[in-house]
């Protein structure tokens, strides 16, 4: 079956059908992983966005759910070069196919990624429609395409109620604002009892329950849309409970503390981003997915310095905050997908857990 990708400025795409056929309308925004497709599709900070797979080949190990990174696909609709007819993985247990079916995610294979890559480089990430109709109207699409907003997706990715994961090591509160699952993983693996908390929580509820550190996790949409998480990450900030947080979790804190964010072009989305530590020099190849950054003319310095700088566009990816047990990176140190580079950060969070108690 045909299917249409029409983006906001007129330009109109045409493939095969993939996935659900119901049509949607979304922001469509470009990933350059070469693998780790599942990871992307059930990454929830796609909430409210299609993803467009810039590498032509997609599909061809399959699926596995053990991979996948919460219990269900986010995206609003997917978008390839070409989709593998046959996986050949032996962990394989269902094909793309099939899995955007099962979930309901509508999606267009037989595009040309690159091209529309390159317009979204160029004018910037828009919206889209993906549509199966051969009869639609621009003149009546258009404008319902300008007029779509991502809204208040983290109340719609985080979890209803809290939930501990055992360990027998410090206990860490993570606030969960859209969190991948290997988030809660990497810091269980090393030890720590996490308790995953709804974005609505009060900062009361997490401070009394005496955490040894709490971890702002990663998330969809504009951070300046989450008003009242904003609130009581400040009573957090407030605390000398040390704090690690990411991604979305570190554009929070930013705007918590006085700092402002602004939308990127085109944003960065893959696993192939370089990030400069400003403090040793190091530089690691990173896993990203953020549409949004802090905006450093608007940082004082008296409460937060640079800590981490994207090589590629000098964009800010990382902040460590003066005086204050807490650090936040734009970036994934997490990964799934993408390297593994920067999970040293991890240790980083767990060494000033450890200071602080013992202090």
């Amino acid at each position: 079956m045909k299917a249409f990708l029409i983006l906001e400025d007129g330009t109109v795409f045409t493939g095969t059908s993939i996935g659900s056929t119901r049509e949607v309308i979304s922001e469509i925004v470009f990933n350059t992983s070469m693998t780790g497709y599942l990871e992307v599709l059930t990454d929830p900070s796609y909430a409210g966005q299609a993803v467009v797979m810039t590498y032509p080949l997609i599909g061809n190990y399959g699926i596995c759910y053990e991979d996948m990174e919460s219990g269900r696909p986010w995206p609003d609709g997917y978008i390839v070069r070409e989709l593998s007819r046959m996986p050949s993985n032996f962990r394989s247990e269902d094909t793309i196919q099939n899995f955007l079916k099962k979930f309901n995610i509508p999606g267009i294979a037989g595009v040309d990624t690159r091209a529309l890559t390159k317009i979204l480089r160029e004018k910037g990430t828009m919206n889209g429609m993906i549509t199966t109709n051969e009869n639609y109207s621009l003149d009546e699409i258009i404008p319902k395409l300008k007029a779509y907003t991502t809204g208040k997706v983290v109340e719609k990715v985080t979890c209803k109620e809290k939930y501990v994961i055992p360990g027998e090591g410090p206990k860490v509160a993570l606030l969960d604002l859209g969190a991948k699952r290997n988030i809660a993983r990497s810091l269980n693996e090393r030890g720590c009892e996490v308790t995953v908390y709804p974005a609505d929580t009060p900062a009361q509820e997490i401070i009394a329950s005496k955490p040894d550190g709490i971890m702002l996790s990663n998330g969809p949409g504009d951070p300046k849309e989450c008003t009242g998480v904003i609130r009581e990450i400040k009573k957090l900030y407030d605390t000398e409970i040390p704090i690690f947080a990411i991604c979305l979790g570190h554009q929070l804190m930013a705007l918590a503390t006085g700092a402002d964010t602004h939308k990127m072009k085109y944003g960065h989305r893959g696993g192939n981003h370089p990030v400069k530590d400003l403090t040793t020099g190091r530089v690691y190849i990173s896993s990203q997915n953020h549409g949004y950054v802090v905006d450093m003319d608007t940082l004082d310095p008296k409460v937060a310095t640079p800590a981490f700088v994207n090589v590629n566009d000098g964009t800010n990816e990382g902040l460590a905050y003066t005086g204050k047990n807490i650090f936040t990176v734009q970036f994934h140190p997490e990964a799934s997908p993408g390297p593994r580079d920067s999970g040293v950060l991890f240790d980083r969070f767990m060494k000033m857990m450890e200071v602080k108690k013992n202090a």
